[in-house]
């Protein structure tokens, strides 16, 4: 009995200081000179970004227009049904805000993060780039950069602070949650399993 007391508590302790560095994490603006601006793929809607995914293009948008980096790239793939892809709509929603499309690149066939950090990844050493900026919702960001660093990118966060999901704490609890079981996963399974989705 006194183990099983142990391993909650242990347990506990873990979970708590994840959340924590989840939180520090998300706080933390890292934007600066890099070779690109990745901004991670969200839920879109019949060619609109969603409002989440919205957040995070604009928020891309303004490091690109502030000379943080000379390539945006887009991620994303499609879910059952739909007619685009993330990607697609984030580069038309790119270029009608002003980025030039020859500055735009990226993946449209992951429908996770892992997949699309993969890609990703492989598509800018194959362009001789190192080094990123990724733009995500805070909570998001701990487990991004983490992957990123696995896969031999300097990776800095730079998270939206208008994601509509930053103001309601249901959301953001449940979003927290999310990350810690997605965490857990990646940093169990090396990558080999996920269950990541799109966000809203």
């Amino acid at each position: 009995m006194r183990s099983l007391v142990v391993a909650g508590v242990l347990a506990a302790a873990a979970g708590g200081f994840a959340a924590l560095r989840i939180w520090q994490q998300g706080a933390l603006d890292e934007g600066r000179p890099a070779d690109a601006i990745v901004v991670l793929g969200a839920a879109q809607y019949d060619g609109r970004p969603s409002p989440v995914f919205q957040a995070r293009l604009d928020h891309a948008i303004s490091l690109y227009r502030a000379g943080v980096a000379p390539y945006l790239v887009v991620t994303g793939g499609q879910r059952p049904g739909d007619r685009t892809t993330e990607a697609a709509v984030a580069r038309r929603y790119a270029i009608d805000h002003g980025v030039p499309a020859d500055a735009i690149f990226g993946e449209d066939e992951a429908r996770n993060t892992l997949d699309s950090l993969r890609a990703v990844g492989r598509a800018m050493h194959d362009r001789g780039l190192s080094s990123a900026v990724f733009v995500s919702d805070p909570t998001h960001m701990l487990r991004v950069v983490r992957i990123a660093g696995d896969l031999g990118l300097e990776a800095y966060s730079s998270p939206t602070r208008t994601s509509p999901i930053q103001v309601d704490p249901f959301r953001v609890a449940r979003a927290t949650i999310h990350e810690l079981g997605a965490l857990a996963v990646y940093l169990v399974t090396g990558g080999g399993t996920t269950t990541d989705v799109a966000a809203d």
